[in-house]
């Protein structure tokens, strides 16, 4: 992992970039718990209504808790143009390029391995995939396809490509003694080729929601928010352009996967093309949203709780699982439990602020976390 010291904001970095990242990261940092916690102690129907979507469906289907790792995944996509494309436009050699984004991959790789505990217990029946290895690789191949193709319209045949691809396979090729497009955990043919190729352990026990054939769908995620990078950098159109550019595929995407749901489901698990359209869909309306809020009305004070957390994504996605202290808020606050469920709010909230105030002070300090 690199320790970067920044001085300044890049000119070409997007604000909004940063608060929807600080968003996402949020609801896997204490905000779910905290709704989930209210909704209890206030009884409210419509809390209880949120808290629900708190929660990953069982398999087919869509919460917004389903929403937050491809939606991390499509804002590492938007980066692409803005961190890449820039560079190739200053004659960069892309060879030099494509070595970052392969050491970011082993980075990423690595980091996942010791999040999972790969090196504990004498490596002994290891989990070898991770979110973060699937980060990773994803944006890998993404850079590669943008590096690598001479244009736009290019990149557009790849994802289109890849989701097709990644359609025909899980639709149309028979798994041995099950068949074809049977997509339950036993069945999809994601789980078999992980229980036929990959070692070690299996989240699932008969699939990897960060599979082999998971990883390779995933990277049409992190191609979409490329494309949303692509459009947002564009010089040759206005914002209101771009934001009504960004809505209409945003919209179009969702609806398209909505009607592929009826025959093909919305299964995060295993990551079918249906789900990624529609988790790419969301991501277009949200990045928009955030891009005119922030970057174009200027309105930039109420996005500074999610900038400074988006700003150190990374390190505070390790710092929740790594530090007990940022994963068990009681074991800073157990006086609360004396309260109840209000001491379980008490708990979190003082939690939620004690890491956001780490993460300000590093802010203020200049100390990024980058990979």
């Amino acid at each position: 992992m690199k320790h970067k010291i920044t001085l300044a904001v890049s000119r070409e970095r997007l604000l909004s970039l940063d608060a929807l990242r600080g968003f996402d990261m949020l609801w896997i940092t204490g905000g779910g718990a905290l709704i989930t916690v209210l909704a209890k102690y206030t009884g409210a129907g419509w809390l209880q209504t949120i808290a629900d979507q708190m929660e990953h469906v069982p398999w087919n289907g869509f919460h917004f808790e389903d929403l937050i790792f491809p939606l991390f995944m499509f804002i590492s996509g938007v980066a692409i143009p803005f961190a890449l494309v820039s560079k190739l436009e200053r004659k960069v050699p892309k060879k030099e390029l494509a070595m970052k984004a392969l050491k970011r991959v082993l980075i990423l790789v690595l980091l996942g391995w010791i999040y999972n505990g790969v090196f504990s217990n004498g490596f002994e029946h290891p989990r070898l995939v991770s979110v973060l290895s699937q980060i990773g690789i994803a944006y890998f191949f993404a850079s590669m396809i943008v590096i690598y193709t001479k244009s736009f319209k290019q990149r557009l045949y790849w994802l289109g490509g890849i989701l097709v691809a990644i359609g025909i396979i899980q639709l149309l090729i028979p798994v041995p003694g099950i068949g074809a497009g049977v997509l339950t955990p036993e069945g999809c043919i994601n789980g078999y080729i992980d229980r036929m190729i990959l070692p070690g352990r299996l989240y699932g026990k008969v699939f990897d929601p960060e599979g082999l054939l998971c990883i390779v769908s995933a990277i049409t995620v992190t191609l979409m928010g490329s494309v949303a990078g692509h459009i947002l950098r564009d010089k040759k159109t206005t914002d209101p352009q771009k934001l009504k550019v960004m809505y209409l595929t945003g919209a179009s995407a969702i609806a398209t996967a909505l009607i592929l749901s009826t025959f093909y489901p919305l299964i995060k698990a295993c990551w079918t093309s249906s789900f990624n359209i529609l988790t790419g869909g969301i991501g277009f309306l949200l990045m928009a949203s955030f891009y005119w809020m922030i970057d174009v009305k200027g309105w930039k004070k109420w996005s500074f709780y999610f900038r400074v957390i988006g700003m150190n994504s990374i390190f505070i996605y390790l710092l929740y699982d790594l530090v007990e202290v940022a994963r068990n808020p009681k074991f800073l606050l157990g006086w609360t439990v004396l309260w109840g469920d209000f001491g379980q709010i008490v708990s979190i909230v003082g939690a939620m602020a004690l890491i956001w105030s780490l993460l300000y002070y590093m802010y203020k300090k200049n100390i990024f976390i980058r990979v």
